[in-house]
């Protein structure tokens, strides 16, 4: 259930009962030792510590509502800090965002404006993963029937549109340029760009639908410098990654294409989605040791989706020599913790956030403040 936010009592902020101070908002770069990051020129360490903002509750996409109930988002917001978050991952869909190979949608770009002021002014940073075709009907027709080369050169347009609107933003954490990418295997073409749907939602997304006898990281390195890029022909300082699936490591089994080791070079820290399961967590500890590369990594998605909150605070917990952040998810209602929950998905996500909130690595420290 929503409750409802007093503004005037943003600043300072409480937090299970400790004052968080507040600073003003500075841009965040990865460390000179690249074990952590860090934010402004003073080199204080930052913990990336936040909520995937990916749906409402209802399933409905951000761009689906974000016109008609903003307040519900400014809420949202103000919710997300208050829990002690620090970064809010967004996601952007492909279609709202062009009307063609080369055309952006202004409306969906001043929109973005818009939230990228909501977050200077709330005080969080945002990850702002792009290209996302989430819902299959809102992807354009002309978009699938590009070639290869040419829906890169339309993903490298977005990926302009989208910088020039976030570039001097302190609220910028990051540039993810797609949730989950994966180079097909084998020597057969694909018919579909995306992987199949969960929850209704298809999250996987192919970048070529065939190999040509190239190996498949160097296809994902060579579309990963093309949109990193275009990303620099106008912003050259925000971080940039890719959100990687787990099996993306270069072992035997299930494998995207995209090995950590042999793509990272031209991105600035490592993101990888893992939810450890019942009775796993040691063997999802081992594939995060496998994306520690010498770059900062972080778990862009997690969540008690397959173990108890238990299991994935000591996951947490274990997970700190090789991860530096952590990034769950809020889809914006908290369950009512005066009463006993009433499905289990109410107390799932009661379970998380008491998780959330217990493991903050910030807790008593200086986050960011907003404008406000």
């Amino acid at each position: 259930m929503r409750y409802l936010v007093c503004l005037a009592c943003i600043t300072p902020l409480f937090c299970d009962g400790g004052i968080l101070h507040a600073e003003t908002m500075k841009a965040v770069h990865v460390s000179d030792d690249r074990s952590g990051f860090v934010r402004g020129e003073d080199g204080a360490p930052f913990v990336p510590w936040g909520f995937n903002y990916d749906h409402d509750a209802g399933g409905d996409l951000l761009e689906d509502y974000w016109h008609e109930k903003w307040p519900v988002i400014v809420e949202d917001f103000h919710e997300m800090k208050q829990l002690g978050a620090n970064v809010v991952r967004i996601h952007l869909q492909f279609g709202r965002f062009m009307n063609s190979a080369d055309q952006p949608n202004r409306d969906s770009l001043q929109q973005l404006g818009r939230l990228v002021a909501l977050a200077e002014e709330v005080g969080l940073y945002l990850d702002v993963t792009g290209l996302g075709c989430y819902h299959k009907q809102d992807v354009p027709e002309w978009y699938d029937e590009l070639s290869e080369a040419d829906r890169w050169k339309a993903q490298a347009e977005f990926w302009k549109a989208v910088a020039r609107v976030c570039t001097n933003s302190p609220a910028i954490f990051c540039y993810d340029l797609m949730n989950e990418p994966v180079v097909p295997g084998g020597p057969k073409r694909r018919d579909d760009w995306l992987g199949p749907a969960f929850a209704g939602k298809h999250f996987v997304q192919f970048i070529a639908l065939e190999t040509k006898g190239r190996e498949r990281h160097e296809i994902a390195r060579q579309w990963i410098e093309t949109l990193v890029a275009a990303i620099r022909e106008v912003d050259e300082q925000h971080l940039i990654t890719v959100g990687m699936v787990p099996w993306s490591l270069d072992r035997p089994g299930m494998k995207s294409g995209f090995a950590p080791d042999k793509v990272a070079g031209p991105l600035d820290f490592i993101a990888v989605h893992l939810y450890p399961e019942t009775g796993k967590v040691d063997e999802a500890l081992e594939t995060l040791r496998g994306f520690d590369v010498g770059k900062p990594v972080i778990i862009e998605e997690t969540f008690p989706l397959k173990c108890s909150p238990n299991e994935l605070g000591r996951f947490f917990e274990e997970s700190r020599p090789h991860a530096q952040g952590w990034i769950g998810f809020y889809w914006g209602e908290q369950p009512d913790t005066g009463a006993p929950a009433k499905t289990i998905q109410e107390a799932i996500m009661r379970g998380w956030l008491e998780l959330f909130r217990e493991k903050n690595p910030n807790r008593g420290e200086a986050v960011p403040a907003g404008n406000s």
